[in-house]
């Protein structure tokens, strides 16, 4: 399995990653990823892995799209930046599978496809539905956080991580979704409806997941009473 010549920079509040191609290398790469890249790089958007795979990594909260960089007549480098400020990691993947929350997604070589997973009510973690992204295969795959990533690994104790807080975690695991462990009836109501913790992933087995350092959720309920309004006055 070859690897990608990579690097990462900026970690962890604005990661940038830097993927070096020799003539005639891809990478693959969610659309607006690409921050720059030299000018013997060709760029071809289109579907990967077919009709299913696409609709799969758009119900991931994905792109349908996926953009290809080649290097044509020489090597050359390409730039990507994640959406939100946060980290990036590189994984390297040997006929395994990794799982993905929603929007974690960055880049990957050949040799992995990256597609949705239906989880059933154990995907409800993944924010919008009920499906993850799954990167299978042998190769690179590039994620990404909101906030720094912590690399947990977990051991026949388990592990128990805040659902907005999960950004990937290896097949190895086994995992179910519940409410805080002890946490009473009326507990759970007040905490449902006034946007205290909730719903957990108690992880489970062999293997590392990664958690990031913050949450969307929680800083949009903080960033609410700063809102504009319009004054009818």
């Amino acid at each position: 399995m070859t690897t990608l010549t990579h690097e990462i920079s900026h970690r962890p509040d604005f990661a940038m990653v830097s993927v070096k191609l020799e003539a005639g290398q891809k990478v693959q790469a969610e659309p607006s990823a690409m921050a720059s890249m030299d000018p013997n790089i060709l760029m071809k958007a289109g579907f990967k892995g077919g009709l299913k795979a696409s609709l799969g990594r758009a119900f991931g909260g994905e792109s349908m799209i996926v953009n290809t960089f080649t290097a044509q007549n020489g090597p050359g480098e390409v730039l990507f930046a994640p959406g939100t400020p946060g980290d990036a990691v590189h994984y390297a993947l040997d006929n395994s599978t990794l799982y993905l929350q929603r929007g974690a997604y960055m880049a990957n070589s050949d040799g992995v496809e990256v597609t949705g997973k239906w989880q059933g009510a154990k995907g409800f973690f993944s924010g919008e539905g009920l499906v993850l992204l799954k990167a299978h295969g042998s190769g690179d795959i590039f994620f990404t956080s909101y906030g720094a990533i912590l690399e947990i690994d977990v051991a026949d104790g388990g592990y128990i991580v805040d659902t907005g807080y999960i950004v990937a975690f290896e097949e190895t695991l086994q995992y179910r979704v519940r409410t805080v462990p002890g946490m009473s009836t009326g507990g759970k109501i007040k905490s449902f409806l006034f946007g205290g913790e909730g719903l957990v992933c108690e992880f489970s087995g062999q293997g590392k997941v990664w958690i990031q350092t913050r949450s969307a959720a929680p800083f949009l309920n903080w960033t609410w009473p700063f809102r504009p309004t319009k004054n009818n006055n």
